[in-house]
């Protein structure tokens, strides 16, 4: 135990005198929270509409301002012509073209159907899918606003509830498997750098040639890591419920457990790295390559995993991000126990068992 405890001791000094390993340790988690949980947001707003009003009428002139007022349209500079108003969207100058024909004040007033015209841009999907969904709704909020008594528009009323995110932010569904994706991230990067760097600086065989063994050696290193992770997750958390307004509904002792058992994964990931390579820069390349792109792409971060071919959903098993983002996005957002989460839970103890053992066997053997 003392030696495990020198060793760790150790790496904490080095750490601390290190500038570079403490920049990645602790600037990098904030910048990556602050720049992803604004960036990555499927919050279509600011959509530009060109507006053609050919009744010019208080009623249609209201119509339109609430189209701009809604936080959702802004109006295109370029006006619509009258005569083709395909071309604002093949120049790109709106991405909807509302047309309102003469008529409209004498509908609203009255059992008249009317008509208006919307052109959408289609070449973007979801721009083209939100330009339909939110005229719909603001449509429908003007005329039940402006029809006569007792005239209902015909249909059939949803009662609508949303629960746990009831306003559609996007933060509070990235924000939290951000967590997953910089834990992962940051913990096989520092753990790789520096069992990498004592190879590339000679100190690995001095530290051989002492009376320890092979597993002392990873449990020293990897004990100072182990708290610097934690510091990061909880700084990242703060951030998340302070900063992004990120509800916190479930247990943070739950929380924790779980958050320490995916840290042991990422860090036997990062000694599993340095093992296979020789040089700091590889290390990072290495750590970056394996770590970032299969936990944002194929974790459920960003993309359904249903959703993804038949290959790559048996490909996503495999990924410890896939678990812990579904755990710790329902303790977050939804207060979920582990009677709910007990898959993922146990899925990503076996996966941290799985890779904490072979991250030691393949370092005893390379050292030996």
């Amino acid at each position: 135990m003392r030696k495990i405890y020198n060793i760790a001791v150790k790496e904490v000094r080095h750490i601390l005198r290190d500038i570079r390993s403490l920049t990645i340790a602790i600037a990098m988690p904030i910048l990556m929270t602050l720049i992803y949980g604004y960036a990555i947001n499927l919050d279509i707003k600011n959509i530009t509409l060109a507006v053609i009003d050919l009744d010019q009428s208080q009623e249609s002139r209201e119509l339109v301002a609430r189209f701009f007022n809604s936080g959702y349209f802004v109006p295109s500079l370029a006006p619509a012509d009258i005569n083709d108003p395909e071309r604002a969207l093949k120049a790109g100058d709106a991405s909807g073209v509302l047309t309102i024909r003469s008529g409209f004040a004498e509908a609203v007033h009255s059992k008249h159907e009317f008509q208006l015209g919307l052109l959408v841009d289609g070449a973007d999907a979801n721009t083209a899918s939100a330009v339909s969904s939110y005229s719909n709704i603001i449509l429908g909020e003007y005329l039940k606003s402006n029809l006569p008594v007792g005239f209902q528009i015909p249909g059939v009323n949803i009662s609508q509830q949303v629960l746990y995110n009831p306003d559609l932010k996007s933060s509070h569904f990235f924000v939290p498997g951000l967590i997953a994706i910089i834990l992962m991230m940051i913990s096989a990067l520092l753990t790789s750098i520096t069992i990498a760097r004592e190879k590339e600086t000679g100190t690995m065989e001095q530290l051989l040639t002492s009376p320890v063994t092979s597993k002392q050696i990873i449990i020293g290193k990897v004990l100072p890591y182990i708290g610097l992770a934690l510091i990061d997750g909880m700084i990242i958390l703060a951030f998340a419920v302070f900063h992004f307004g990120v509800p916190f509904i479930g247990s943070t002792l739950m929380m924790l457990l779980f958050g320490l058992i995916y840290i042991i994964a990422a860090l036997s990931l990062g000694i599993l790295i340095s093992t296979l390579v020789k040089t700091q820069q590889l290390a990072m390349l290495a750590a970056m390559l394996v770590t970032m792109l299969p936990s944002v792409m194929l974790s459920g971060f960003i993309f359904e995993i249903k959703n993804m071919p038949t290959v790559l959903q048996y490909v996503t098993y495999i990924v410890p991000a896939r678990y812990f983002i579904q755990i710790i996005r329902g303790i977050m957002l939804k207060g979920s126990t582990l009677n709910v989460l007990w898959v993922e839970a146990a899925c990503l103890l076996a996966m941290t068992v799985i890779l904490l053992a072979i991250a030691a066997k393949r370092f005893k053997l390379k050292i030996g």
